[in-house]
């Protein structure tokens, strides 16, 4: 059967109403919106049913759209509206406090992707072992300890305490910045290994007996920045939509908390919103939900995603606006910063 123009212009009405009552769409309602019949209606209601676009929960009940009639919705015929100038302003300014501290800004990004979305929330950080180190820094804290800070080409900056048996001077931590600036700055994260540092101490002379805390300091940072982490909001959003039973709830809290397999469904193309519906989202915990992933980038670098789930039932074209938005806006100043370091 052909899904023709008049067809899809009442799919996106019952997907529309439904998106905005939850309750089955009667043939009245879209008679009225589209300006032909109710017999009209009801009869390409029952087209789009044997077509599975379209479920009939109960007999005398109305439509509701199907998960295949939401991935037709979301493809084809969904209008993704611009944010108000508004609703702009309202990001802003939630977003504006924290737009120079890159681990508080994603913080902020994840609360409002899920208080706006009223869903649960993720937002991947920065990182990966193709995260190149920008610059070491020491910072002498007491007489025999000092402080470790690498910068990376993500943002991000780790930091670790190393103590030596000896005591520091600044001499000492001038030969020790001078040298893993000139050795480290600009590689990958994931060229710093033991073997590696083994061989830059070497190069080091006589100094080699003292630099062995130091290398340790710089091992574990660099294995933290290519670490990629994950950061949830608003997972009990999700126990106040009647559609999500209680069992279903908890398994998706579950996959949630298992941050390591989530983030693994959040590595999506680059650009425009993805979006995955029910049994499309590739795990049984997710068959009665949906999730939307937009990634981020940094100086036009694939960096990190932030995602929504909830329920099949979501605004998906005011969504897919408030991500990009979110996902523009995060990658401008991730962008900004790393530029300025």
């Amino acid at each position: 059967m052909e899904l023709t123009l008049r067809k899809e212009k009442i799919l996106s009405s019952v997907v529309t109403e439904f998106l905005k009552s939850g309750e089955p769409v009667g043939s009245k309602v879209i008679a009225e919106e589209i300006g032909v019949s109710s017999a009209t209606v009801r009869n390409e209601m029952s087209g789009l049913t044997e077509m599975g676009l379209l479920e009939q929960p109960h007999t005398s009940a109305g439509r509701v759209p199907s998960q295949k009639g939401y991935r037709e919705f979301v493809d084809r015929l969904m209008e993704v509206p611009s944010l108000t100038p508004e609703e702009k302003r309202l990001i802003d300014a939630k977003l504006a406090p924290v737009l120079y501290d890159t681990e508080q800004l994603l913080v902020r990004t994840v609360e409002l992707a899920a208080s706006i979305s009223r869903c649960a929330a993720a937002v991947t950080t920065p990182g990966g072992a193709g995260a190149r180190v920008r610059a070491i820094q020491l910072v002498q804290t007491s007489r025999r300890t000092a402080m470790l800070l690498m910068m990376s080409s993500t943002g991000t900056m780790k930091n670790r305490i190393f103590r030596c048996d000896y005591d520091l001077t600044t001499d000492i931590l001038r030969v020790f910045f001078r040298a893993f600036n000139e050795r480290i700055a600009g590689k990958k994260v994931s060229d710093i290994t033991p073997a590696f540092l083994q061989s830059l101490g070497a190069s080091l002379g006589e100094m080699y007996a003292l630099v062995g805390a130091p290398l340790r300091a710089l091992l574990e940072a660099a294995h933290d920045t290519a670490r990629t982490e994950m950061l949830l909001g608003g997972q009990m959003n999700l126990l106040f939509y009647p559609e999500i039973e209680p069992r279903n709830a908890r398994n998706i809290l579950g996959l949630l908390e298992n941050k390591e397999e989530f983030s693994m469904l959040l590595r999506q193309k680059p650009g425009k919103v993805t979006t995955m519906i029910g049994r499309e989202c590739g795990r049984p915990e997710l068959d009665t939900v949906s999730m939307m992933v937009s990634r981020y980038t940094i100086d036009r670098q694939d960096a990190g995603a932030v995602a929504v789930v909830g329920p099949v039932r979501m605004d998906y074209p005011r969504l897919t606006a408030v991500l990009e938005y979110l996902t523009d806006t995060l990658s401008a100043q991730l962008t900004q910063l790393t530029g300025d370091n």
